[in-house]
């Protein structure tokens, strides 16, 4: 996988390189070995085991739809293809605000029309993810794909390229393309970053001078705009905007077509296989006719059907604005009425609103997007995934998902080495003691880290070896991670939280460890790794320890709800410890003293003591083994370290909101959330009955403004997501409710 923007090759070599890869693509067809279906049915299990329910159906989706030709493609480039899908949905913000229907067929499919299959999207991810990073929408995010990603690769509109249908690796060989190939590489550029897209065009304009091809992009809506020509005013502007508006409804050569994954009964016309019926289609034309008025006074007018399986239902819907209000509230009609016997509602166009449906007296939560203005038919389909739940339902159907997920976990354990936990290239190898007998609620985990760093692999391994035998709690499992690194710096590095996140998911999911009762301790250069895990890691530890450490840059404010202990010796003073530990102790002294129910601490300096304490700080565990995790806190003051996070507690922000110094504090007063923050402009609440009381109305207010007021639902979708993100189940939220916080 290219791990970095190919901007630095030299554009020769890199298109010595493609080329060599197109040759190799040529000569080795991707057939599987295996029976055709057999790498299809791998792909399901895989993708359920690694993304749960979402991941099978996206799965099951591509399985469904296929063509033909495609029953034989290599595994890898199924699942590769599946997972980056997977993976850009939840990065980027834009994605995660994109239906699933949406998605599935305009974001996971690994073909645009009927070009050759590759593996492209390992190196459009890295490549395009680079260029976005920055935009705050999907609408910049388009725009700037289409105005650097043909220059990043050097590709360029030349009517003398080999094929018009040609896939990116062959446009890339030859450096050139036309109208089509260009539009596949867009179309696979926002797809790889989690953005709906498409291609459409004509198989002829009106006036018979020719086809042509573009693309569309979904930002709420879809829009249009040409690939390889940026226009800095924005998308709906291209210089054939004028022909389509003249493009005839209906017609397989003279309307505009946008292709589809699915089946829709119609095909997308090419021209260069007039006979093939293989890539579907849709009849988009009305949407560039200048003469068809929009329906509703500019509003997205919406006619409803509801469905449950295969049957079309009748069902009540309520129509809930993003602030919770309801706007309006109509009945579905059963069997095969016509569009003057569908419900229509007028929603404001690029808006996003919540669906109550009631049918045999339960409730279903679904979201809904009203993409452009005009009519469209909304087919809702009823599935147990948006079934509003009851606590005692969301509490079994947690369990339920856990299982799944323990289980999923389980077999990664297997498919590992022993002792050992691995993430993105780094491995960290452990050492464990188990003491005592198991309490009632499962074991306790102790993390232990090792000193050492800068130093020979042998020196930091004697350090590893130590701390196993340096402490002795009542009860528990007591493990010493090896640092991945012999740096100075062992516990700071980004690795090390995702190492300890799978370390903790797998002791909870196999050895029955409480999940509520995870301990972290280190000494040496290993509290100074308790220092910076600790505050950003904060939800995940019922009490955490540090001795003889130095805290660098970190700091002490996401400390608000995790007991912390400080032991150090006064004659420490190598690096100024001694000092830095006082001084860390009046910060949370002033802390508390502000938020007198936060930062619960204690700090134990030994005045005879200097870097080895003789083992006085064993006097840390009993008070540490006191505690239990407070995973739902009614406030949270969540600060972000330079290894950033975009989950803490119940408050989730989109990666590129995730920076270090940013800061949110949010806090629960009856049933209405408080949320402050001068840095990010919007959250994701993750809720859950131990945090409000989910059968009332929720009232959210940011920066001190009301932004939304209503029902927030729990549904097995909102826990299998949350679980999905973070392997934790007493962390798993049963709801969750988008807000954008206004400027102060």
């Amino acid at each position: 996988m290219l791990r970095a923007p190919l901007a630095w090759l030299d554009r020769s070599l890199l298109r010595v390189v493609l080329a060599c890869v197109v040759g190799m693509v040529a000569g080795c067809p991707l057939a599987a070995a295996d029976p055709p279906e057999a790498g299809w049915s791998a792909l399901i299990e895989r993708a359920e085991a690694e993304h749960g329910q979402a991941g099978r159906r996206a799965a099951e989706f591509l399985l469904a739809h296929r063509p033909e030709r495609d029953v034989s493609l290599d595994a890898e480039l199924l699942w590769s293809n599946l997972d980056l899908a997977m993976k850009a949905r939840a990065e980027f913000v834009w994605g995660r605000q994109v239906p699933e229907e949406l998605f599935l067929n305009d974001v996971l499919p690994y073909a645009v029309l009927d070009e050759t299959r590759e593996n492209w999207r390992p190196m459009f991810y890295e490549q395009c993810r680079a260029i976005v990073k920055d935009c705050a929408t999907a609408t910049e995010a388009i725009g700037a794909l289409n105005r650097e990603y043909f220059n990043l690769i050097n590709v360029h509109y030349n009517t003398g390229r080999k094929s018009p249908n040609q896939s990116p690796s062959e446009s890339i060989a030859q450096g050139r393309a036309t109208c089509t190939g260009l539009s596949i590489i867009l179309v696979y550029a926002c797809r790889s970053v989690g953005i709906p897209a498409r291609a459409a065009g004509v198989a002829s304009w009106h006036d018979k001078r020719g086809n042509h091809t573009w693309v569309e992009a979904w930002d709420g809506q879809w829009y249009f705009t040409g690939a390889d020509e940026y226009d800095a005013n924005g998308l709906n502007r291209a210089w054939f905007a004028g022909d389509a508006g003249k493009a005839v409804p209906g017609d397989p050569v003279y309307a505009v077509w946008a292709t589809s994954w699915q089946e829709t009964g119609h095909h997308f016309p090419l021209v260069w296989d007039e006979a093939s019926r293989m890539v579907h289609g849709v009849d988009v034309t009305a949407r560039y006719r200048a003469d068809e008025p929009e329906s509703g006074a500019g509003k997205a007018v919406r006619h409803l059907r509801t469905w449950v399986g295969g049957e079309r239902v009748t069902a009540r819907v309520r129509v809930i604005d993003a602030r919770g209000g309801i706007m309006c509230e109509v009945e579905t009609r059963a069997g095969t009425a016509d569009l003057n016997d569908m419900p229509e509602v007028a929603l404001n166009p690029h808006s996003s609103y919540c669906l109550e449906l009631e049918r045999g007296g339960r409730v279903y939560a679904l979201t809904m997007q009203a993409a452009a203005a005009g009519e469209e038919t909304v087919d809702l389909r009823l599935d147990d995934r948006w079934l509003a739940l009851n606590e005692e339902e969301a509490k079994a159907a947690i369990e339920e998902a856990w299982k799944r997920v323990a289980e999923a976990i389980a077999a990664e354990k297997e498919a590992r080495e022993a002792d050992t936990f691995s993430w993105n290239g780094h491995t960290m190898k452990v050492l464990e003691k188990t003491f005592g007998e198991p309490t009632q609620g499962g074991r306790r985990l102790w993390i232990s880290m090792h000193g050492g760093g800068g130093a020979p692999t042998e020196v930091n391994d004697q350090q590893w070896r130590n701390q196993i035998r340096l402490y002795e709690p009542e009860e528990g499992i007591y493990v010493a991670p090896r640092a991945p690194t012999d740096t100075w710096n062992l516990w700071h590095q980004d690795h090390i939280d995702p190492l300890f996140d799978q370390l903790i998911a797998t002791y909870v999911a196999t050895r029955g460890v409480n999940p509520d009762k995870v301990y972290l301790m280190g000494y040496s250069a290993g509290g100074d790794g308790v220092y910076q895990l600790a505050p950003r890691m904060a939800d995940r530890f019922a009490a955490a320890a540090m001795m003889a450490g130095h805290p660098n840059e970190s700091q002490p404010h996401g400390l608000r709800n995790l007991p912390f202990a400080i032991f150090m010796g006064g004659k420490d003073e190598a690096y100024n410890r001694n000092k830095v530990a006082a001084e860390w102790g009046a910060r949370l002294d002033e802390l508390q003293q502000a938020d007198p129910e936060g930062y619960p601490h204690r700090v134990t300096i030994y005045p005879d003591f200097s870097h080895w304490m003789q083992g006085q700080d064993r006097e840390a565990l009993p008070w540490m083994a006191e505690k239990t995790r407070t995973i739902w806190p009614k406030r949270v003051v969540w600060r972000q370290d330079d290894v950033t996070h975009t989950r803490f507690y119940w408050l989730e922000v989109a990666p590129e909101q995730a920076a270090a110094g940013r800061q949110v504090a949010a806090w629960v007063d009856g049933q209405t959330i408080c949320v402050e923050s001068s840095d990010v402009n919007a959250v994701r609440l993750h809720l859950r009955d131990e945090l409000i009381d989910l059968d009332q109305p929720v009232q959210v207010t940011a920066n001190g403004q009301v932004v939304f007021e209503g029902r927030v639902h729990r549904t097995r979708e909102a826990i299998d997501r949350s679980l999905a993100q973070r392997r934790d189940p007493r962390a798993a939220s049963m709801a969750q409710v988008d807000v954008a916080l206004p400027r102060r």
